[in-house]
């Protein structure tokens, strides 16, 4: 019986091609660029890329910014547009929903009664003078005064650099994890402290945008999108704006 022949080194390759044809596309061992379409982070260190994101965001013009924030004043439920000129969006709090709009330095506060009114700030019930108060700024952009103390803890809310800054630092050494996606955008992970320390993941398409930051210790795990998505700020209506022309009732800030 004549022996078949072996097959070559052609045959092999064909061979081959007809394997991985049918692998799927995440698998390298037929020579695919896992990195292939990409801005290319997904080659450099943990510690790189993470740099990468950070000169991203320190040059973006504009984002959106939700999720849960915990601190040691409560539990945060943030739906912010954040620019350079200022901002516009929500903030909820364990007893309280009130919106922020913030133009240049000119910042308002819009809530209900409930949040004006004194009830939970030190346990007791609103006096008749505080009720009509509440009364008058419920559901008004109230215009808050610079010199009063709470301005600087509201604005934090629409400082697109102070808040990034503060919101999405990385507690360790930092190491690369898996490959992912979030929103429809290819992503990879950059862990500090094995993710205990904070797990950012940042755009593999585009630039390299951080696209959710779960903080560390479970302080909540936050959204970034609209990266440089322009919006439009303007001040309320006059008939829906109030001026308090004072230092606020001490109770507001839920």
């Amino acid at each position: 019986m004549t022996p078949l022949p072996s097959a070559g080194r052609a045959g092999r390759a064909a061979v081959a091609a007809v394997l991985c044809a049918g692998l799927s596309a995440g698998l390298t061992a037929c020579g695919e660029d896992p990195d292939a379409g990409t801005n290319g982070i997904g080659k450099l260190s943990a510690e790189e890329i993470e740099e990468k994101a950070r000169t991203a965001v320190d040059g973006a013009e504009a984002v959106r910014l939700s999720g849960t924030l915990v601190s040691k004043g409560g539990t945060y439920k943030l739906n912010m547009r954040l620019k350079q000129e200022g901002a516009s969006g929500s903030v909820t709090s364990k007893d309280n929903t009130f919106e922020l709009l913030r133009i240049g330095d000119a910042l308002f506060l819009k809530a209900d009664a409930g949040f004006w009114s004194g009830a939970g700030g030190d346990g007791g019930e609103p006096g008749k003078a505080d009720a009509e108060a509440a009364k008058k700024l419920g559901d008004k952009y109230v215009k808050v005064p610079q010199n009063d103390p709470s301005y600087k803890r509201f604005r934090g809310f629409t400082d697109m650099d102070q808040l990034l800054d503060g919101l999405l630092g990385m507690q360790g050494e930092l190491s690369k994890g898996d490959r992912t996606q979030v929103g429809g955008v290819k992503t990879i992970k950059v862990l500090a402290s094995e993710g205990a320390g904070g797990v950012l993941d940042v755009a593999l398409i585009g630039q390299p945008y951080p696209l959710q930051f779960a903080r560390a210790a479970g302080a909540g795990v936050l959204l970034l999108g609209e990266w440089d998505k322009d919006f439009p700020l303007a001040e309320p209506a006059k008939g829906d704006t109030l001026d308090y022309g004072r230092q606020l009732p001490t109770s507001s800030g839920g």
